[in-house]
């Protein structure tokens, strides 16, 4: 019975709730211009409108769920004033707390499936081979130790080993790294990555149910529900203001015989600023930081994050740009220079879809290189490629493509690549007529303002950790470009959000920035997680509390400032309301208050909490 009224009193959402708040303060206004004049006082509008919600919640609150909140005392406050025909102070003390109602469900977005797109992550069938036959097959129905055949461009189905084929996988969607890995025989692939080139076929390991992505999308959801949700402050104190206001109220009552003193107390014991206090600074908190280029997505986000001790990044597309740029072109023969290594590699890459080779093109063509056609140009799947130009055959690839052509590298050059392997670059060789001539380095350039928005991070009393996939050498090197001293390398989703959680657990409260799949799991379990809005995947912006809608870092020293100064505004409000219900109070109980005026006077008190939160909307961290 119970659910099935609350569910007619939650029917309509927020716009019913605007258009009742809206019918019932002009009612109040005709009933304050007409004082009765037609016999019928409209404060009744109030009342019925926003009273009578309130009641029934209280209702419900005490005999459904046992539990006292602030719309008991309400509730009291609303029958008593009515039953002495106090009708104005009833319905203004229901306005006011349906208003705080409003502006709190405002700021609260409503609960979301943020599993849906890890799901369409998870092909739903597969090419499997059996009887050297071909078929596709429900994903469900594959069967550990089938064979299966994946093409270029398809999403991986299941989890395995590669059997037969060679090629390249983007793991950024488990993994975070930034470029694609080279796959070939007897290497696990992982269900949810993406095959870019060639075409393999693989042994199934793990099914359906257990496979990489099916594994993330439990743990998301698991996280999901462990994240505690911050109790209406109000509603906290609830019993205690209940068990006073009642107490004051009899007391007055029993020693001066006056009941409108006793409904006096109950109406300015009524929480109306409190209520307000919080969700009117969030709200113009939201407001201002709206105008930097930031989405909260979760309303009491803010509030978590002014207790953040620590900020945990992602690397690749936060820290750093996502894409690979040339760092270093290093030249082995006299007669090579790096004009024209730019014109020959930028020819025979300008054909190539690899991400590397899009970098290495795009390096030569801002640097007016002169670009001629290749011939023969060749895609080596796993390797790199090869063409031929004005009849010198080429080769650009990894070193494995070199060993396969029998191609030395001086030894002088193979130890300056592995200096720059270790800051994190990939090496792609140049070799021409199966001579080596040279390499080119490149790597995931770091955000131009990375290190000014670390360290005024820093200066706000956060402490910024690294999260990263990539290696301990690559981790270290962005560690120190940056200015994070504490990093974790080699992490994959699952330790990310391991290591959150042991944050937590040492009650460090902890907030993660990122932008993958992978680092889904973190931003749902951190306390406030943060996600890159243009560059970031569906995943994590589902995932996270509050987006950077343009991925500008550089926002969030001001972010993380706001939310602080909000809580020192919140507590300000808080106690301005306290001390205001007591004084209140007190002349409530030595008649000097009557209803009425006791209503107007913590109408005055939220409208002054109002003006004060409001504040908020053109701070600027100094």
């Amino acid at each position: 019975m119970f659910d099935k009224i609350e569910e007619l009193f939650e029917y309509g959402g927020i716009r019913k709730d605007i258009l009742l708040l809206v019918v019932s303060g002009l009612g109040l206004i005709i009933s304050m211009l007409t004082s009765n004049r037609w016999n019928l006082d409209m404060a009744w509008l109030a009342i019925i409108l926003c009273g009578i919600p309130i009641v029934v919640s209280a209702i419900i609150g005490l005999f459904r769920d046992h539990d006292i909140t602030a719309d008991v005392l309400v509730a009291l406050a609303l029958v008593a004033a009515v039953f002495i025909g106090e009708y104005f102070a009833a319905g203004e003390v229901a306005f006011i707390m349906q208003l705080g109602s409003l502006l709190e469900e405002l700021t609260v977005s409503r609960t979301r499936s943020n599993i849906e797109n890890l799901v369409k992550l998870t092909p739903r069938q597969a090419r499997v081979i059996r009887d050297n036959h071909e078929s596709i097959t429900p994903a469900e129905k594959i069967a550990v130790g089938d064979i299966v055949r994946v093409n270029p461009g398809e999403t991986i189905p299941v989890d395995g080993v590669i059997i037969k084929g060679k090629t390249l996988i983007n793991q950024a969607s488990l993994t975070g790294e930034s470029l694609p890995v080279d796959k070939k025989e007897g290497d696990e692939v992982y269900s949810g990555t993406l095959n870019q080139y060639g075409s393999f076929e693989m042994r199934v390991m793990k099914t359906d149910e257990n496979s990489s992505i099916q594994r993330m999308i439990r743990l998301v959801q698991a996280a999901d529900v462990s994240k505690a949700k911050v109790v209406r402050l109000a509603d906290r104190w609830a019993v205690w203001i209940v068990i006073i206001a009642v107490v004051a109220a009899v007391c007055t009552f029993i020693f001066t015989h006056e009941i409108i003193r006793s409904v006096t107390i109950l109406v300015v014991f009524c929480p109306c600023s409190l209520v307000l206090a919080t969700p009117t600074a969030i709200m113009a908190a939201i407001g201002n930081i709206t105008k930097h280029g930031l989405l909260v997505r979760e309303g009491d986000a803010l509030e978590r994050l002014a207790s953040v001790k620590k900020i945990a990044f992602d690397k690749t597309g936060t820290l750093t740009y996502g894409k690979p740029e040339v760092v270093a072109i290093k030249c082995s023969l006299a007669n090579w220079d790096e004009a024209k290594i730019c014109s020959v590699v930028g020819s025979i890459e300008q054909k190539s879809e690899h991400p590397l080779g899009q970098a290495i093109y795009r390096y030569a063509k801002a640097r007016n290189a002169y670009f001629a056609d290749v011939e023969h140009f060749k895609m080596l799947p796993g390797r790199g490629v090869a063409g031929n130009l004005a009849g010198v055959d080429y080769l650009l690839g990894n070193e494995f493509l070199l060993e396969d052509y029998g191609i030395l590298v001086p030894e002088e050059k193979k130890n300056i690549a592995a200096a720059y392997m270790e800051k994190g670059c990939t090496i792609t060789w140049i070799s021409a007529d199966l001579e080596c001539i040279g390499f080119i380095a490149l790597a995931d350039t770091i955000r131009i303002n990375a290190h000014d928005t670390i360290k005024r991070i820093k200066d706000c009393n956060v402490e910024p950790v690294l999260l990263t996939g990539d290696n301990k050498n690559a981790a270290i090197e962005i560690g120190k470009k940056t200015g994070i001293s504490k990093v974790q390398y080699q992490c994959l989703p699952e330790d990310k959000m391991n290591y959150i959680e042991n944050e937590m657990a040492r009650s460090e409260r902890i907030c993660m920035i990122g932008d993958g799949i992978n680092d889904a799991l973190a931003l749902k379990k951190a306390t406030v997680g943060i996600a890159m809005g243009k560059i970031g995947s569906d995943i994590a912006v589902d995932a996270a509390d509050i987006v950077l809608v343009n991925d500008e870092i550089e926002n969030l020293p001001h972010l993380i400032g706001l939310s602080k100064h909000m809580m020192n505004i919140i507590k300000v409000n808080l106690t301005f309301s306290m001390i205001l219900n007591f004084v209140a109070i007190i002349l409530a109980i030595t008649g000097i208050l009557n209803p009425v005026v006791g209503a107007l006077v913590h109408n005055a008190g939220s409208v002054i909490v109002i003006v004060n939160s409001a504040f908020l909307l053109k701070w600027k961290k100094r």
